[in-house]
C-alpha cells in the first residue's frame, strides 16, 4: 500500500476546503482558495519586512 503525503499547499487548500459548507459551489471554493492564498502571502511579506507603509502607498495612487 502506498502512502499518501500530501505538500504543504495541499494541506492548506484542503483546510480551507474543509471548513466551507457542503453546499459551497465550484466559484466560492476556487475564491476561498485565492483569499486565503492572498491572505497567506501577505503575512509572508510583512513578517519579511517586504510592505510599504500607508504614506508611501498613498503617494504611488497619486501618481496612477
Amino acid at each position: 500500500m502506498l502512502e499518501f503525503i500530501m505538500t504543504a499547499p495541499k494541506q492548506e487548500a484542503k483546510k480551507v476546503i474543509d471548513s466551507l459548507p457542503e453546499d459551497t459551489s465550484y466559484d466560492e471554493i476556487l475564491k476561498e482558495l485565492a483569499f486565503d492564498r492572498m491572505i497567506q502571502k501577505g503575512l509572508k511579506d510583512s513578517s519579511e519586512n517586504k510592505t510599504i507603509s500607508n504614506q508611501e502607498m498613498k503617494n504611488r495612487i497619486k501618481q496612477w
